[in-house]
């Protein structure tokens, strides 16, 4: 179980030539994510998604607010719960020299996967995500969504208890894209946790347990898809998020 606790992010910035200001990208966010269960992250660019999981990831840290997992936090256990986790970034660049197959051998070496578990792994998931006619291709010649399957694949190979996955479809056509949802429901029903951050609406009704809404960095509401729809009075949760935020506006 992920546990996120009143968890706050404050940056600064430039307010103008001479002056500073602070900001809070999330604001006393609070909820939980158990084994098994898909949580989905919802909200517009802007609104606080990216620097929620990345907190979540360890790589950023909260200005204040605690997040432990299976209550244990990073302080005492920073390797430990990152060996565990899978994290899925909308800007992770990857190393276009090498091929898929290298790449993803190089990651079963950096989390001391043997190399007949490496490979039976690498087998695994190129096949499940299509992999096989690219596998030995250079990252540089590979298409979006090829890539994109590449970056998938890398934050699979180990087999992570926890997944924190940033706009996983994005880049994909409807086929790979159905591919890596069928994957995570798959995953889901082998205990994992598993938080996936998404604009499209459309996409978490189908394969989240519980949706977590952002605006702003601030949370909306928590709850199932239908019990969202049904204390908003609509029929998707696209409606429901503009009915909670009191309309389209062109603020952001």
């Amino acid at each position: 179980m992920i546990q996120v606790k009143h968890v706050t992010k404050q940056f600064i910035r430039n307010k103008n030539k001479h002056q500073k200001e602070s900001f809070y990208a999330d604001e006393d966010l609070t909820f939980d994510a158990k084994d098994g269960e898909i949580i989905g992250i919802l909200g517009p660019n802007g609104a606080g998604k990216t620097t929620l999981l990345r907190m979540i990831a360890g790589i950023l840290e909260p200005t204040s607010g605690t997040i432990t997992f299976d209550g244990k936090k990073y302080q005492e256990n920073e390797i430990e719960i990152k060996q565990n986790i899978a994290y899925l970034s909308g800007n992770t660049k990857l190393y276009d020299t090498l091929s898929c197959y290298e790449l993803l051998k190089m990651c079963c070496d950096i989390y001391g996967i043997s190399e007949q578990d490496s490979q039976k792994r690498i087998e695994e998931i190129s096949k499940i995500l299509k992999m096989e006619p690219f596998l030995y291709n250079k990252i540089a010649n590979l298409s979006t969504g090829q890539t994109q399957k590449v970056n998938i694949a890398r934050c699979f190979i180990h087999d992570p208890k926890y997944y924190i996955l940033d706009e996983a479809t994005t880049g994909l056509d409807i086929i790979s894209s159905q591919i890596i949802l069928d994957f995570i429901k798959k995953e889901k029903k082998r205990g994992k946790t598993i938080l996936y951050s998404t604009h499209y609406m459309e996409e978490a009704e189908n394969i989240c347990d519980r949706v977590f809404m952002i605006h702003k960095g601030k949370m909306l509401r928590m709850g199932t898809p239908k019990e969202i729809k049904k204390e908003t009075n609509t029929t998707n949760l696209r409606d429901a998020f503009f009915q909670l935020i009191g309309g389209a506006s062109d603020e952001e």
